[in-house]
């Protein structure tokens, strides 16, 4: 027992030591970078990690969230008092704003925004001049994010191409871009699901309740448990539960759903984590199993 949680503390400590390098060549090497919070797990490892890099000064960089305004208000709420108990600056763009400019346009009203923020993360990097972009992506996640440098170089349109990135030989890291350009930064890169929830019940760190099991009404929809809400209402013939469920990944509700589960601490769900053969994203996003939205597809347009 001693062996293994030695083994795993050393593990734990190699990640963060790699992802505090990573924060702090930002830092050194970019002008204007900026971290992308949500309120969702990964980005609150992303921030203890800058806590750890940057402490007891100011972050070197603001927190930008990308909102799509159908966000769980249970994790905008989490969002809000966790920066204000950081004391570090949030900056939130809408995606109901580029809808109202004319540059978002939604097949539907009620159709899934989460596409949509790549046009609102563009706006905003813009709007600010920033150069790099702090992310809490993974490569466990999809397929796509596994092609991903943890320097990930976006052209002047804001466009990932897999062809064109750039060697990480003895983890050198090249920040040059022309004006315009633009990098996505990925400090957590070579964590697991399982790392992030080893780190989150180390750190004791604090997480919205949706992570959690709680009680949900839900119905089954295309092999998932699609979550009753006002947005996203049972439709004609579908049988509405009341389940036991915790999510995995929090996102816009359109597209979000949970899973069936009874885990209620970090110790419950490193349990589970352990022995799951579906991937994050595949067992919780709807949006994800249709080609057209694919994640490379996406990224190619300047998604996260």
């Amino acid at each position: 027992m001693t062996t293994t949680l030695t083994l795993q503390q050393t593990h734990l400590d190699w990640l963060e030591s790699e992802a505090i390098h990573i924060l702090r060549e930002v830092a050194a090497e970019c002008e204007r970078p900026v971290l992308l919070f949500s309120g969702g797990k990964d980005s609150c490892v992303l921030l203890r990690l800058a806590e750890k890099a940057f402490r007891p000064g100011k972050f070197p960089f603001p927190l930008l969230h990308v909102d799509t305004g159908h966000n769980f208000p249970e994790v905008i709420t989490f969002r809000d008092q966790y920066v204000a108990d950081l004391g570090e600056t949030l900056v939130v763009r809408q995606v109901e704003d580029s809808i109202a400019r004319g540059t978002v346009v939604l097949h539907h009203e009620n159709a899934s925004r989460n596409a949509a923020q790549a046009t609102t993360l563009l706006e905003a990097i813009a709007e600010f001049r920033f150069d790099a972009c702090i992310g809490g992506a993974r490569r466990d996640e999809e397929k796509a994010r596994a092609k991903e440098r943890i320097f990930s170089f976006r052209d002047e349109f804001g466009q990932w191409d897999p062809k064109n990135q750039r060697p990480e030989l003895w983890n050198l890291y090249n920040t040059h871009v022309h004006p315009g350009e633009n990098i996505r930064v990925f400090p957590i890169s070579n964590w697991t699901e399982l790392d992030v929830w080893q780190y989150i019940e180390r750190e004791e760190l604090a997480l919205a309740p949706l992570y959690y099991s709680h009680v949900r009404d839900v119905v089954r929809r295309n092999g998932l448990l699609a979550p009753v809400t006002p947005l996203t209402p049972a439709r004609d013939g579908e049988k509405v539960e009341s389940l036991k469920v915790r999510f995995r990944t929090v996102g816009d509700i359109s597209c979000t759903c949970p899973v069936a589960s009874t885990a209620a601490t970090p110790a419950d769900i490193i349990a589970e984590t352990a022995v799951t053969t579906i991937t994050e994203r595949g067992a919780t996003r709807m949006d994800d199993q249709v080609s057209e939205a694919s994640m490379e597809r996406r990224k190619k347009r300047g998604y996260f």
